[in-house]
């Protein structure tokens, strides 16, 4: 059932709130990175940082290809930069061998 739900929803429904408001005042702002910046208060690199994890999840949701929500989960979480890649293999290893188990 997950699959199926996963399947039929696009990026952007996927997308956290916090991202959508990212989004909308990038999109408002004229797609003005200096101006984003300035909006949120960061530094242009920092701003620059979110919108290359922003475009790195969006890329990932709207892989085709991933049905597993707990693994869409793992790698939208790390390109949120949630955890390091480290972290993101192991935790992602560890699924992908218990699901095999169970399978």
């Amino acid at each position: 059932m997950f699959m199926s739900v996963l399947q039929n929803q696009r990026w952007v429904d996927l997308l956290e709130e916090e991202d959508l408001a990212f989004l909308k005042r990038f999109v408002l702002l004229s797609g003005s990175l200096k101006d984003l910046a300035g909006a949120y208060g960061v530094s242009y690199p920092t701003l620059r940082l979110r919108l290359d994890r922003l475009i790195e999840k969006v890329k990932l949701l709207d892989d085709h290809r991933l049905e597993d929500r707990y693994e869409l989960l793992l790698r939208s979480q790390f390109a949120d930069g949630k955890f390091d890649g480290a972290t993101f293999k192991q935790l992602l290893t560890a699924y992908q061998t218990q699901k095999k188990g169970s399978e």
